[in-house]
């Protein structure tokens, strides 16, 4: 008798409606479940909410391998019941995507700070405690100008500020202005010392915050290195306006991004970078994180902005940020490359048994 294929399970976050009416069809990712099929793999929706969290857990504990798009924050939701529900798959043998474990070594902005050395790094500072925040946030701005801040983990922007100081009236407190990365944010001047109170929340549960310079070619735009393991497989360039200070007179609408342009991973104007991402960044992160290849998500991104030209005129790039968690859109080749990807996952899986 023939074997049968094995099973792929793709987890998004829905309601028991949407679980119950969830096919290969009639979502976002429809693209992934038809070239997964296409290589000979069999495919099946896990709509996952806490409210339903063990019929999740027993549908994974029944499929070959999964691949999980869920943010980290979401409506007022967190990760708190997926990611142990998906490090028991895991440790029942099943291959997840990505693990959580590796989420929180490489899809939380502590990897700003930890790959600093490395060359998409700068200047990062990591205050661990609300108590230093304090100590040092001022004497920073002072030294340096405008920073940028970012709690470890979130998405959307959320928990990312663009603060520097403004000029205060003789004998009053420091004030600063500040500007969230969330779309829709408009910049503020407010006390130093309410901003920081407002960030003492960001320490919880053994938070922390991550501090680089502000990128002044951030106009410029961000590109999206989409990553499959260690493989470049496309790039996104968008011009963004989260942290651009709205011009003067322009009332108080905050300023829209523009449309995210996708490039295949042959794109001319990205392949200096494709060749760092490949042959240097990548394993350079993975010796800093202790990540081994067999463990790198099927599926990733790399935000960079623009440095400034080195000395031969050639544009650098500064990481600001890794996706892991729910990576998408993704460009039209990403599906596909998914696909093998898993495909090639499954059967070095296979041989090891």
């Amino acid at each position: 008798m023939k074997n049968s294929p094995p099973r792929i399970a793709i987890v998004w976050r829905g309601d028991r409606e949407a679980r119950r009416t969830a096919t290969p069809q009639n979502n976002r990712y429809h693209r992934i479940f038809e070239e997964l099929a296409a290589v000979g793999l069999a495919t099946e929706s896990a709509v996952f909410d806490e409210e339903f969290a063990d019929d999740v857990l027993e549908q994974l504990l029944a499929v070959d391998a999964v691949l999980v798009w869920v943010n980290p924050l979401d409506n007022g939701k967190t990760r708190r019941i997926l990611d142990p529900l998906l490090r028991q798959v895991a440790e029942a043998g099943r291959f997840v995507s990505a693990h959580p474990d590796v989420i929180l070594k490489m899809g939380v902005k502590e990897v700003l700070y930890e790959t600093r050395h490395i060359g998409w790094g700068v200047d990062t500072r990591l205050y661990r405690t609300a108590a230093e925040f304090r100590e040092t946030l001022l004497p920073t701005l002072r030294a340096e100008g405008a920073r940028v801040l970012k709690r470890n983990r979130g998405n959307g922007g959320q928990g990312i500020w663009k603060v520097e100081l403004v000029g205060s009236p003789p004998g009053r407190s420091s004030m600063v202005g500040v500007l969230e990365a969330r779309s829709g944010s408009m910049p503020e001047t407010v006390a130093l010392a309410e901003f920081i109170a407002r960030c003492e929340a960001c320490f919880e549960d053994n938070g922390c915050i991550v501090d680089q310079p502000f990128q002044p070619r951030l106009p410029d735009g961000m590109i999206r290195c989409y990553m499959s393991e260690g493989r470049v497989v496309g790039f996104g360039h968008q011009l963004i306006k989260a942290l651009v200070t709205p011009p003067p007179g322009s009332g108080s609408q905050p300023l829209q991004p523009g449309p995210r342009i996708m490039h295949p991973a042959s794109a001319e104007p990205f392949r200096a970078l494709k060749q760092k991402m490949e042959e240097e960044w990548t394993p350079e992160m993975m010796s800093a994180l202790n990540i081994e290849e067999l463990a790198l998500p099927i599926i990733w991104d790399a935000d960079f902005l623009y440095g400034p030209p080195d000395a031969s005129g050639n544009d650098t790039y500064v990481l600001c940020e890794i996706n892991v968690s729910s990576v998408f859109a993704i460009p039209d080749e990403a599906p596909a490359e998914i696909a093998r990807a898993m495909a090639s996952r499954l059967r070095r899986s296979a041989m090891q048994l």
